[in-house]
């Protein structure tokens, strides 16, 4: 099978992906994909340390384990699907090919039985109705299934008459929860009900127990997260001597995966639910080496400072806007040997790393995993030491010359075509890049622009692909 064979097949295995906008990159093949995350890790942090090859999902379909369902009235009918916030609305997904298939079902089991009941479903137009939306997690390792139903009222009519049928359609389902969300945001509401099961969900993750509440945070393909949590943990090089800060520790994976091999682990996370999670989880693996503290981790490192408490290593997982100031300023006061960085976006990954170099460390190692494939999100874990005072020259770091913003910066011809190749859809050749960058009074090696003989002419650039090139240009700061 031809590349371009490959390209049409995926991207006719979802017909609406353009539509729904989540994955960004079902349009290029999985080696496309990953040669495309691997230089935009590259292009941000390359001059600092040459990055590991970046680490494959040894399945990109159906790995998420994790899946909303938004409901809406329109036209006259229910549709269930992805809530865009950028429209307002929702699209009607029936099936996604990269949610796992029960999820989907569920989904759509849960939308049948409130039209047969003629539970009001929300309308986004005139701002009516019940059914907002459906969260469904599924714990891979244990089969175990949470089904989250969102209201927009304590009043749930017909309630137990939905439970009854609900369940008698999806037996899998092991727990099921109703909560209210009168916002517009797709999020589970404070009170949660629990209508059928425990309440909660258990998955087994790196061979440890882990519990999983209505409102706690876990990753969404959980395979690939067994891969990232182990290089994380290996990466800090712990002996078991060590005293280890797991920031934004969440239900306490990577902290009970560190656990084994330390001598004392810090969980420290703001979220409630999950600190709970956190604690119940450190008991049923019997870990009794770990204290978790519910705290913005800014003011916990600024109290374990004060407290005048060493740390050796922090292990660090924020969410995708990175560490604010203060947190980076008491870590660098905290002054571990190693700081363990993993981020699920890299371009504020760079900008804490610039910070931390200028601080006094070196990026030693940069590990990126594909966590989510066909979306343009690429997971990496940085590894960075401190460096010793009388085995180093100070050199000055002028972050601007490191930054993707900076005007000084020069995309490679790969970048330039895999840019395209995600905004358009065009596939260019070295030869159009060349022919446009020299139309643009950008010098190129002559053997791009001449041709191998005489009477050989080369083709030249359509127009659709040179203003496709143009704007990657200008993406890139190389014109204006």
């Amino acid at each position: 099978m031809t590349e371009q064979n490959k390209k049409e097949e995926q991207a006719n295995s979802c017909p609406i992906y353009k539509k729904c906008s989540g994955c960004q990159l079902r349009n290029m093949t999985y080696e496309e994909q990953l040669r495309f995350k691997q230089i935009k890790v590259d292009r941000l942090m390359g001059k600092l340390c040459r990055p590991d090859r970046i680490i494959p999902a040894e399945n990109p379909e159906g790995y998420r384990c994790k899946v909303q369902g938004a409901f809406d009235f329109k036209n006259g009918k229910c549709v269930s699907g992805v809530y865009q916030s950028s429209k307002g609305g929702v699209t009607a997904v029936e099936r996604c090919p990269v949610n796992d298939e029960r999820a989907d079902s569920i989904i759509r089991a849960v939308k049948k039985t409130a039209l047969s009941l003629k539970i009001p479903v929300w309308c986004s137009f005139n701002g009516r109705g019940f059914l907002r939306h459906v969260l469904v997690r599924i714990a891979r390792n244990t089969g175990e299934i949470m089904a989250i139903i969102v209201g927009s009222s304590e009043n749930f009519p017909s309630k137990s008459a939905f439970v009854k049928e609900l369940m008698k359609k999806c037996p899998e389902i092991t727990t099921l929860i109703f909560s209210v969300n009168r916002s517009e945001k797709m999020t589970v509401g404070d009170r949660c009900e629990v209508l059928f099961g425990k309440g909660y969900i258990e998955d087994i993750i790196c061979g440890k127990r882990f519990r999983i509440s209505p409102k706690s945070f876990a990753q969404i393909n959980p395979a690939q997260a067994e891969r990232l949590y182990e290089l994380a943990v290996r990466s800090a090089k712990l002996t078991g001597k060590e005293t280890v800060i797991d920031a934004y520790c969440g239900i306490g994976a990577m902290s009970l995966i560190a656990a084994d091999k330390a001598k004392k682990v810090y969980g420290c996370e703001i979220n409630k639910a999950a600190v709970n999670d956190a604690v119940i989880n450190a008991k049923l693996n019997g870990a009794e080496n770990i204290e978790f503290i519910c705290s913005d981790s800014g003011k916990f490192l600024a109290e374990f400072n004060d407290a005048k408490l060493k740390a050796d290593v922090v292990i660090l997982d924020p969410a995708r806007a990175g560490c604010d100031r203060k947190f980076l300023t008491e870590l660098v006061r905290t002054s571990p040997e190693r700081i363990v960085y993993v981020s699920c976006e890299p371009e504020t990954q760079s900008r804490d790393v610039f910070f931390l170099i200028k601080s006094g460390y070196r990026l030693k190692k940069l590990m990126p995993v594909d966590m989510f494939p066909f979306t343009n999100h690429v997971e990496c874990v940085a590894l960075l030491s401190k460096l010793k005072s009388d085995k180093h020259i100070d050199v000055e770091l002028k972050t601007d010359e490191l930054d993707l913003t900076s005007a000084e910066s020069k995309a490679t011809y790969d970048e330039i075509k895999a840019y395209v190749k995600e905004h358009t859809g065009l596939t260019v050749s070295s030869l159009n890049i060349a022919q446009v960058k020299q139309k643009y009074g950008i010098i190129e090696r002559e053997n791009y622009n001449k041709a191998k003989t005489e009477n050989s002419r080369q083709p030249k650039c359509t127009k659709e692909k040179e203003e496709a090139i143009v704007e990657a240009l200008k993406y890139f700061m190389m014109i204006k």
